[in-house]
């Protein structure tokens, strides 16, 4: 099944953008009548019929609206270091949103390689992860944020910093208590700094570690997300 997605949709009736239409009907050679499948981006999903197939604004008739199968009652925030070669951070926005993920900022740390991002550019592989995963939530991407900045925000829920050092023994799977909100630190390949860490917990963030292995920041940043997930679905 082809998902498909809109973020404005208006009820009975939709004018698609010119890209979504362009894909639906000149690509995948949809027609009148046709059936097709959309989310908002925001926990819903919606079978329709194109009453209109203009390549150029396709209208579409929602006839069933339904509840995503991925709401769930507890949110994933993951504030992670771009990677200095961006297609890293590409695959872990791809991975973590396939896995189910809520909010993802990227954090601009003292040993950062990479300050830039390209905000449209980094959302366009969300949506299309959502879409190729079935998924109903678009997860929100935060623009780029200082670390200092960052941990000053105030959060309801659990509050983690991941990074590597002989003395975090606690791991995440044994931190973190299913069903509530989480946010979790992740730092650039040079890793967070002493003083970054220090500030991080004088404010309530809990280091733990991800595991034995060490890892590049965006595999753990899946790791995170995956563990979060994990429990929860054993919860």
């Amino acid at each position: 099944m082809n998902l498909f997605y809109s973020p404005n949709i208006i009820e009975p009736v939709t004018t698609l953008t010119e890209e979504e239409s362009k894909h639906i009907i000149r690509v995948l050679r949809k027609s009148t009548g046709d059936t097709v499948f959309f989310t908002d981006g925001m926990g819903y999903n919606y079978k329709c019929t194109i009453i209109d197939a203009n390549p150029k604004r396709c209208v579409i008739e929602i006839i069933e609206k339904s509840k995503g199968k991925d709401n769930r009652d507890y949110q994933i925030h993951i504030a992670i270091a771009p990677t200095k070669n961006i297609a890293r951070f590409e695959w872990f926005l791809e991975k973590s949103t396939e896995i189910g993920i809520d909010t993802i900022t990227p954090i601009i740390c003292y040993h950062s390689e990479r300050k830039e991002v390209k905000i449209d550019r980094l959302n366009k592989v969300i949506t299309s992860a959502m879409k190729q995963s079935l998924k109903s939530h678009h997860p929100i991407l935060h623009d780029k944020t200082k670390f200092s900045d960052l941990i000053k925000k105030t959060f309801d829920g659990q509050k983690f910093i991941a990074y590597i050092d002989k003395d975090v023994t606690l791991e995440l799977s044994k931190a973190y208590n299913p069903g509530q909100d989480v946010i979790i630190l992740i730092g650039p390949e040079g890793d967070f700094s002493p003083e970054e860490v220090e500030a991080a917990k004088s404010i309530g963030f809990i280091p733990v570690s991800l595991g034995k292995s060490r890892l590049r920041t965006e595999t753990a940043g899946v790791v995170a997300c995956h563990t979060i997930s994990l429990l929860n679905s054993n919860y």
